[in-house]
C-alpha cells in the first residue's frame, strides 16, 4: 500500500438528514417504522429500539450477531434483538454511509419490496454529509475460509471489495447460478440493489408452521415452484437469485464495522457462515489490518460516484 500525505486521507460520511421507511417485517408480519438518522464520527451503524424502555442500542457488528439461517439478527446481552438487517446494511454499505443511527420501533427491519432498492433511493434522496474522522478500511492480509457441509465462505486479499457467489438449487427455475462483481464504481446500486429475496413454494408452509415468513407475499419475495416463477411480473434479472445472495453477503460483510478490501467467495453460503467467517477473520490479528483511505483507495470502495440516475427504475 503506497504512502501518502495526511491531507490526502478521505473522511467518513453520514446522512445529510433523516429518512423514514414504513413496512412490515418479513418473518414477524408486524408493522414497523425505521428512521435513519445522521450520526457522529466513529459511530458506525447502530440500531436503537425506540419502542422499548431506555431505547437500547444494538451495534451492527459481527460480534453482536447471533446464528440465524434465514436472516441476520443482532442481540444485546439483555436479549434485545433486531432481525433481518441485511438488506438495510447492504444499502448503507453500497451507498457509502459509514455512520448512522437506525431508529426502529419493532424487532424486525421492514422487508419493503424484498430488495434494498427503496432503502438506496431514500438514502440517495437525502444525500450524504462528511464528518471529521479519517475513513478507514479493513484490508485482508491472509486467506480465511469457513466450510460447513456443502457451504463455503472465504476472504482473500484483493485491492477492492469483490464478491463471487455460486448457488445450486434443485428447483429448475433457479438451478445453478454464478456471478462475480467488483463492488467499486456503484456496482451495487446499478446491478444488485433491486434483486429480491426468494424462496421455493415448498418452503413457505414449513416456514409459516415455524412462525416465519408471516409477512411474506408475492409482492415482497420471488417464489419459485418447479419451472415456474409465481411472483407477478417474473424476474427482474435472469439471475436474480444469485444477485440477491450477493446483496445479502454485502450487508453481512458490513457488520465488520468498516468497508472491506478483499475478495469474498460464497459457495451455497448464507448468513450464518458469513458471520462465522468474520469471527474467524478477527480471531487472528495477522489476518487483517486497518488502512487509512486516500483518494485512490476511497475510489475503490462501494458507493463512490453513484447518483439517483444509476438506480434501477423499480425503486
Amino acid at each position: 500500500m503506497k504512502k501518502y500525505n495526511q491531507r490526502d486521507v478521505r473522511v467518513q460520511t453520514t446522512l445529510h438528514s433523516p429518512v423514514t421507511f414504513d413496512g412490515v417485517g418479513l418473518h414477524s408480519g408486524a408493522p414497523v417504522r425505521v428512521v435513519l438518522r445522521p450520526a457522529g464520527a466513529e459511530s458506525g451503524i447502530v440500531f436503537r429500539r425506540v419502542d422499548l424502555p431506555g431505547q437500547p442500542i444494538l451495534p451492527a457488528r459481527w460480534d453482536h450477531v447471533v446464528v440465524s439461517p434465514l436472516n441476520t439478527r443482532l442481540v444485546t446481552a439483555a436479549g434485545v434483538t433486531v432481525s433481518t438487517i441485511e438488506h438495510l446494511m447492504a444499502a448503507l454499505s453500497g451507498c457509502g454511509v459509514h455512520n448512522a443511527v437506525v431508529d426502529i420501533d419493532g424487532p424486525e427491519v421492514p422487508i419493503l419490496d424484498g430488495s434494498a432498492a427503496a432503502f438506496v433511493r431514500g438514502i440517495m434522496h437525502v444525500g450524504l454529509a462528511t464528518v471529521s474522522a479519517p475513513l478507514r478500511a479493513i484490508e485482508i492480509l491472509r486467506d480465511v475460509t469457513v466450510t460447513d457441509g456443502v457451504s463455503t465462505a472465504s476472504l482473500t486479499p484483493a485491492t477492492t471489495l469483490q464478491i463471487d457467489f455460486q448457488i445450486d438449487f434443485e428447483e429448475p427455475a433457479i438451478g445453478r447460478q454464478q456471478k462475480s462483481l467488483n463492488m467499486a464504481n456503484g456496482a451495487f446500486v446499478r446491478q444488485l440493489c433491486d434483486s429480491r429475496t426468494f424462496c421455493r413454494a415448498s418452503d413457505v408452509d414449513v416456514m409459516r408452521a415455524n412462525g416465519l415468513a408471516l409477512g411474506g407475499t408475492l409482492n415482497n419475495a420471488v417464489v419459485f415452484d418447479g419451472h415456474q416463477v409465481l411472483t407477478p411480473g417474473g424476474l427482474r434479472h435472469p439471475d436474480e437469485a444469485v444477485r440477491h445472495k450477493m446483496l445479502d453477503a454485502l450487508g453481512d460483510l458490513y457488520t465488520a464495522g468498516a468497508p472491506i478490501l478483499g475478495r469474498y467467495t460464497g459457495i451455497r453460503a448464507g448468513h450464518a457462515i458469513t458471520n462465522r467467517l468474520l469471527r474467524q477473520l478477527f480471531d487472528q490479528p495477522e489476518n487483517w489490518r486497518w488502512v487509512a483511505c486516500d483518494a485512490a483507495i476511497a475510489a475503490r470502495l462501494p458507493g463512490v460516484g453513484v447518483s439517483l440516475a444509476d438506480l434501477p427504475a423499480v425503486a
